[in-house]
């Protein structure tokens, strides 16, 4: 009897001495809906305030921490954060995840390619804006979805009528020379 008792013992100090013996598993905390958020937090992420209780807690986290600092960026800086939230809210779950995975890549990236990217970038940036806009809309184009074919089955073509090389004769016509 006392012997189990103090295996029992044993059993649980050596549980409450193991990592798993102090592991607590929170939930993760709820963030707030969109008529939560303060005036201030609502000014800083308008563009997003039609998806933003459709997002997940892990992405409305990281953008009440871009909202945070919204205050201490300059006007200009401010005017910029803007035009990309609201270039991030047109593109859908799809483009925004191909987005990702990009940067994702890219962070791992050797330097030689960071630096063409950047490159590239700047080349851009250089262009006159009547060639900026030409680019982007050849962009547009290739993204944009083309219709589904339509299931209605086709016609069946008649095949081609068959016509021998010149030197060679139908069987029929042989007779005739």
């Amino acid at each position: 009897m006392a012997r189990a008792r103090f295996g029992l013992i044993f059993a649980v100090a050596l549980w409450l001495a193991s990592p798993l013996g102090r592991a607590v598993v929170l939930p993760p905390l709820p963030q707030p809906s969109w008529t939560e958020l303060s005036v201030e937090q609502k000014r800083a992420l308008a563009p997003l305030a039609s998806h933003w209780d459709k997002m997940s807690g892990f992405h409305r986290k990281k953008w009440l921490g871009i909202a945070q600092r919204y205050p201490s960026l300059s006007a200009e800086e401010q005017a910029r954060l803007q035009r990309r939230m609201t270039d991030w809210a047109k593109l859908t779950p799809d483009e925004r995840k191909q987005a990702r995975d990009k940067y994702k890549s890219l962070q791992k990236a050797p330097p030689e390619q960071k630096n063409a990217v950047k490159q590239k970038w700047q080349e851009y940036k250089d262009l006159p804006e009547p060639e900026k806009a030409r680019l982007k809309a050849e962009a547009t184009q290739k993204r944009t979805p083309r219709p589904a074919p339509s299931k209605q089955p086709v016609a069946a073509k008649p095949p081609p009528a068959a016509s021998a090389p010149p030197s060679i004769a139908p069987v029929g016509q042989a007779a005739a020379r």
